[in-house]
């Protein structure tokens, strides 16, 4: 889960990061109350899950309470890369001497968390890495001991801070590792890490996302922190069930059992479709051990409420879970869904009583239904019924 900016810098101070005062704000006339209460220069940021703002823009600076309130006018309601603003943040304006960059994040390729860190900050890292890379430096943190003063100064050392800032520096690093440890966070940034004409080093701009499955048990005050006006009406549906979902930008929608099958099962359907005008997987949908009539009509009612699908591939190997529970859950499901299951349906079972699943829906004989005996063939069937 992705936090706003305003929520990143609340769990920033939470923390003692150094922070700039913030006040969130939803009209113009807020806005102007927030600048003077806060008194002098003000910066009005458009509060959006995407990067760009400034360009866009999304970020402006007010010397007084009436430029503040015209900002927001400007701000507010601003389409910046398919996120319409609703909300903005006027923030206690910084005379900024320099700008840097400091990011630890979860490094799933070598199972290890990574910093990177740059004297060079404000621009989007990204560039920095593609124009400069010599200026971004890349720090490998074991999990185990994570960035403790030492490991902060080395970092500091690798991205060429001055020796002058070296103190200073490190110890938001260690209070910014916190954060990401703290709150169970894959990635915790801040672009940019300033120092100000007083010396004083402050996170002006944050980035903070958690990891959605320690929420429940460990940090279920995360909840607050979600935007469900936001969020994906199908995947909002899905979590509602206790579906595994995530909506993707294909045709084909996939129904599996098992994380490890259904990402199998997006390359095939994505390999079949370049034979078939390039369709592609629709989304991924792990219904999980179980594949009830009940959880694979929640999990067709998803996928068939998404317009952009054509067909759906139902990829399932019977395991705890046999075949033929699986062929009643199918059947079940088409019938609960009655006439809103309008789209073909192609299913592969393998497995525990795979003979016994295959006759159950061979017999039911859906107009719907078609079995295929492999992986690859009910992929490009599907992707086939999808082209058409």
């Amino acid at each position: 889960m992705d936090l706003y900016e305003y929520q990143a810098r609340d769990v920033f101070e939470k923390y003692g990061v150094p922070v700039l005062a913030g006040i969130v704000a939803d009209t113009p006339e807020e806005v102007k109350a927030a600048a003077e209460k806060l008194g002098g220069v003000v910066v009005v940021k458009a509060q959006v899950k995407t990067g760009g703002r400034g360009k866009a823009g999304g970020v402006k600076v007010a010397k007084n309470p009436d430029e503040a309130y015209e900002a927001a006018k400007a701000i507010l309601g601003l389409d910046i890369k398919g996120h319409i603003v609703k909300r903005v943040m006027v923030a206690a304006g910084a005379r900024i001497a320099e700008e840097y960059y400091f990011s630890v994040l979860l490094d799933r390729a070598n199972r290890s968390y990574l910093s990177l860190c740059s004297v060079e900050g404000g621009m989007e890292i990204e560039q920095l890495a593609v124009e400069k890379p010599e200026a971004l430096a890349r720090i490998e943190v074991n999990p185990l001991t994570g960035i403790d003063k030492d490991k902060a100064v080395e970092i500091a050392r690798a991205a060429n801070f001055p020796e002058d800032l070296i103190e200073k520096v490190s110890d938001v690093f260690v209070k910014l590792y916190e954060v990401y440890k703290g709150e169970d966070a894959t990635l915790v940034e801040v672009n940019p890490l300033v120092r100000t004409e007083d010396g004083d080093i402050v996170a002006l701009d944050g980035k903070v996302t958690l990891d959605e499955n320690a929420s429940e048990i460990r940090h279920p005050e995360h909840e607050a922190l979600e935007d469900k006006d936001a969020a994906d009406p199908l995947e909002a549906k899905a979590k509602e069930s206790g579906l595994n979902y995530v909506k993707l930008d294909g045709e084909v929608g996939i129904i599996g059992n098992g994380a490890g099958l259904v990402m199998s099962t997006l390359d095939v359907v994505a390999y079949a479709g370049e034979n078939h005008n390039g369709v592609k997987p629709a989304n991924f949908l792990d219904i999980g051990g179980g594949a009830s009539a009940a959880v694979m009509a929640a999990g067709l009612d998803v996928i068939l409420g998404d317009p952009q699908v054509k067909s759906v591939f139902v990829n399932v190997f019977g395991g705890i879970t046999a075949c033929d529970a699986v062929a009643n859950g199918i059947k079940g499901a088409l019938e609960t869904l009655g006439d809103t299951a309008s789209k073909p349906l192609v299913v592969r079972l393998d497995g525990n009583r795979v003979e016994e699943g295959r006759a159950i829906l061979a017999e039911y004989a859906h107009p719907l239904v078609t079995l295929a005996a492999t992986m690859d063939e009910g992929a490009d069937k599907a992707a086939e019924l999808a082209n058409a």
